[in-house]
């Protein structure tokens, strides 16, 4: 039996790290998306304020299984 995958972006961010800012997006597909299977980091950014990084921004492609 085959599957079919789709991929969706999500856009994510933490006050911590960009590790933080995977963990959150990543948790928060699993509330939404059923059979999550992988996920890879398409590109990382910071917002700086005052000469000091802010926050930590990460866009995820999340691949998941589509059911019957």
């Amino acid at each position: 039996m085959s599957s079919v995958a789709r991929v969706t972006e999500i856009i994510c961010s933490s006050k911590k790290s960009f590790e933080d800012a995977v963990e959150k997006g990543i948790s928060r597909a699993c509330k939404t998306l059923n059979d999550v299977k992988g996920a890879w980091v398409k590109d990382q950014k910071v917002d700086i304020e005052n000469g000091k990084v802010r926050r930590y921004r990460v866009t995820l492609m999340v691949t998941f299984v589509l059911k019957d």
